[in-house]
């Protein structure tokens, strides 16, 4: 005879057994999707966007895990273990160039005057060549792509066009194409990790530095420049990107869903970075930095020579009708 305690424990463990079937369906398929960028960055937000509207349409049988800060690994040991089958998923942009030469048009200084002339590259023809030699030559298929931040350049004297820059100290990542252009500039580029950028500043070892806002303020320049001169030199795009090996597992529905759960993915990561964009140049002023319009023509033409010798002959006639529109 049933008692009423021994009733309880049959219909908990009734439901529990529910649960776990339904976790089991939850599981069906894990996705491990890495990054680089941290918990408050835009694309962390929206790459657990993408998770939750793909468990969405697959009525959870689908799950991504999210893993930030490097956590699963660095930018190219994901591209590598992409490769291999071993992850799934990862946000990453021009050092896809090292299979996919048509990769370096994602960050080509002065290519894109505008936010939407990028969108108009990235989402077109151009975009669309760039996507297929990746999943050709990289075995990573993009699904969507996130905007970042374009680079201004920092100083403590207001730089407003080339002819103000008169050998200015400048800090640059040790890339030879950024080197070059700010050499054509009239600038004294110094490759520099990023680390050592403030107390070099402090210290008065350079003079300048060149990142977008979000670096700006998290690296508290403000302490130690005051003016942003927005050069605007360089803007770029990042892919949210899958394994061909996760792809080619998946049905076509299930397909379908993973790129209608990028596409909201993408429209949220864009209302969160022009917001993000906004916030950030109201919280430098607040600090004391000045906002400086500069002549972007002018750093462009000047800029336009050093930047088509140091691309690839593969992407050199893009480029050079890219600066001709």
């Amino acid at each position: 005879m049933l008692t009423i305690q021994s009733t309880k424990k049959l219909i908990l463990a009734g439901a529990a057994a529910i649960l776990m079937s339904n976790s089991a369906i939850a599981a069906e398929m894990t996705i491990k999707l890495g990054h680089l960028a941290n918990e408050q960055n835009a694309w962390h937000k929206a790459a657990v966007k993408f998770g939750e509207e793909l468990a969405t349409l697959t009525d959870g049988r689908i799950e991504v895990q999210v893993f930030p800060n490097e956590t699963l690994g660095k930018e190219i040991d994901l591209i590598n273990g992409m490769q291999l089958g071993a992850v799934d998923m990862t946000i990453t942009g021009e050092s896809l160039q090292n299979w996919a030469p048509k990769a370096a048009l994602l960050a080509v200084p002065y290519a894109y005057k505008t936010l939407e002339d990028m969108d108009a590259v990235a989402s077109g023809e151009i975009g669309d060549q760039i996507e297929q030699q990746i999943i050709e030559k990289a075995r990573i298929r993009p699904v969507a792509y996130f905007a970042r931040g374009p680079r201004n350049l920092t100083s403590n004297r207001e730089i407003k066009s080339p002819d103000d820059l008169n050998g200015l100290k400048l800090r640059v990542p040790n890339v030879p194409l950024f080197v070059d252009v700010w050499k054509s500039l009239g600038a004294q580029p110094t490759p520099m990790a990023f680390s050592e950028v403030f107390t070099s500043l402090q210290a008065g070892t350079i003079d300048a530095q060149e990142n977008p806002l979000a670096l700006i303020d998290s690296a508290s320049f403000d302490e130690v420049q005051d003016f942003v001169n927005k050069t605007e030199h360089v803007r770029s795009w990042i892919y949210l990107t899958i394994s061909e090996i996760t792809w080619g597992k998946l049905s076509d529905a299930d397909k379908e869903a993973v790129m209608e759960a990028a596409s909201r993915a993408q429209a949220y990561e864009r209302d969160l970075f022009t917001a993000d964009e906004e916030r950030l140049t109201k919280e430098l002023q607040e600090k004391g930095m000045t906002f400086v319009e500069v002549d972007k023509d002018a750093f462009a033409s000047k800029a336009k020579d050093a930047v088509l010798a140091n691309v690839s002959d593969e992407i050199r006639p893009i480029v050079e009708d890219l600066f001709a529109n």
